[in-house]
């Protein structure tokens, strides 16, 4: 869904930013099962229409003191 809808919205040459939980990130959040992605794991999701120009990883820490890892991957719409 989420590809679908910035395949609409992104002009050709256009950029995003799409980050989620990394590898290491945790399994869950809020109670819920997420999906961890690596760089690769996640331009796969968007196909070869976008070339993967930047990925990076971050610690960030809750409120609640444990600390999750977040994945930003920077891509260009190519087509």
């Amino acid at each position: 869904m989420y590809v679908k809808q910035i395949l609409r919205s992104v002009k050709l040459g256009g950029h995003i930013i799409v980050s989620t939980f990394g590898p290491e990130g945790p399994e869950k959040c809020s109670g819920l099962d997420v999906i961890r992605y690596d760089a690769d794991e996640l331009h796969d999701q968007f196909g070869g229409e976008f070339k993967l120009i930047k990925s990076s990883t971050e610690i960030h820490q809750t409120p609640f003191g444990s600390d999750q890892q977040f994945l930003y991957c920077y891509c260009r719409l190519e087509r």
